[in-house]
């Protein structure tokens, strides 16, 4: 398999993951679970995320910068998840860390080359 063609793989199965936190945003909000709301908050962001995710499966190269904001992000939300882990003492923070890792590093590795004479950024590959 090629590289491109291993990236849009990764684009897809991480944006239909992203893309299905709709189900659990629309039930929080149609049962008005204001405790809930904040969790809404940051889905919205990561629906978002999966539908451009899916759109940019069609030419990885011409959205290199939006796949280095999926997997960076995705190492900061990684980073976040441990602190808390320690502070309240959870395996679930830690999971889910290791979650974030898990997407974030394929979508470092394969990120599309820089295409000569543009600067370097930090989108890697």
């Amino acid at each position: 398999m090629t590289r491109e063609r291993a990236l849009k793989l990764v684009l897809v199965l991480v944006g239909l993951l992203f893309t299905a936190g709709i189900y659990p945003l629309t039930m929080t909000l149609w049962q008005r679970e204001q405790a809930a709301y904040p969790e809404a908050m940051l889905l919205s962001l990561y629906v978002t995320l999966g539908i451009l995710l899916l759109l940019a499966a069609r030419n990885p190269a011409a959205h290199r910068s939006l796949i280095a904001f999926a997997a960076w992000s995705s190492f900061a939300h990684a980073a976040v998840m441990v602190v808390m882990a320690f502070q309240a003492g959870g395996r679930d923070y830690l999971l889910a860390a290791a979650f974030f890792v898990v997407i974030g590093v394929p979508l470092f590795a394969l990120a599309p080359a820089n295409p000569s004479g543009e600067r370097a950024s930090t989108a890697g590959g």
